[in-house]
């Protein structure tokens, strides 16, 4: 617990500050952008993806929940990718299943900013060195100027939009996974069987958990997702409510024999008790996160 409270304080710092966003900055996410690798990239006003960027939210894997503002960035995807229009289910596909996407998937679904091949970098970060002001549409012309334009196969997702949205936009985890099951059953696509896969791989009560935070982070601010978060954090850590997540870790990280047992071992056993407590306070032994709000103005 300690670990995990060292962490978040470690955010109320100044380079904590600039990290998740509270400092104009510019991510440039060449490689595996998972994690906190994630959660202080994403909230930046410029995110460069390349073509070696691999993009995702796993935790349901491990038995755990997305966090590091996850449950805000998923949940606020513009367009069809996002939750932000009626009917849209991404930001759930994402965080239920953990899939990755690449660069101009990125960029695509709006996670990304700009995009450059990774060779390229170099000429960005010496016109970024360059500049004598933090405007933002100098920084934004400069990344311009030495990015490229991508155009997304559309052979990968992109291709399954209106599927993703009519399966990931029903109400529940059980619901989702009946669409995804007659979805395979009337296509037959190879897509909605690996999905269909990943969700039954996963922690049946991170699902419901993961579903929840999400719809949650819909209407409320990054500070209240990440404040949140922490919460749950802490609620998932403890082992009052599951060891799934030590289960996960082990299954997944230390022994790696993917066969992890997870309790409750099926959705039907997820009680709404169980989900509601990861969103209940914690006890008076461990405060609640506090974000350094009077050192700059509240994210909304």
């Amino acid at each position: 617990m300690a670990c995990l409270k060292t962490c978040f304080e470690g955010r109320r710092t100044k380079s904590g500050l600039a990290a998740f966003g509270w400092i104009k900055k510019v991510a440039i996410l060449d490689g595996i952008t998972m994690g906190g690798g994630a959660g202080i990239s994403i909230p930046g006003l410029f995110r460069v993806a390349t073509d070696r960027t691999v993009f995702a939210t796993p935790e349901t894997l491990i038995g755990f929940h997305v966090d590091a503002g996850a449950s805000f960035h998923l949940s606020h995807l513009p367009g069809y990718w996002g939750t932000m229009l009626a009917g849209s289910g991404s930001g759930e596909y994402l965080a239920l299943t953990g899939e990755k996407l690449n660069g101009p998937e990125m960029i695509a679904c709006g996670l990304a900013t700009h995009y450059a091949p990774s060779a390229k970098l170099p000429l960005i970060e010496e016109g970024l060195r360059k500049l004598v002001t933090d405007d933002p549409s100098v920084i934004e012309a400069s990344l311009e100027q030495n990015g490229s334009l991508i155009v997304p196969n559309n052979n990968g997702i992109l291709k399954r939009i209106e599927i993703l949205d009519k399966c990931f936009s029903c109400g529940t985890v059980e619901e989702i996974i009946d669409a995804l099951e007659t979805e395979t059953a009337r296509t037959q696509d190879p897509w909605c069987s690996s999905t269909l896969k990943r969700l039954k791989e996963a922690s049946p009560l991170s699902l419901k958990v993961c579903l929840r935070s999400i719809r949650d982070g819909r209407f409320q601010t990054l500070d209240q997702c990440l404040v949140r978060e922490y919460r749950m954090s802490v609620q998932g850590i403890s082992g009052q409510i599951s060891n799934d997540f030590v289960e996960g870790v082990r299954a997944r990280m230390v022994e790696k024999d993917y066969a992890p047992k997870w309790n409750p071992p099926s959705l039907e056993q997820v009680s709404s008790d169980m989900v509601d407590q990861y969103f209940s306070p914690i006890s008076e032994l461990e405060p609640e996160l506090e974000l350094p709000t009077t050192d700059r103005e509240a994210f909304i």
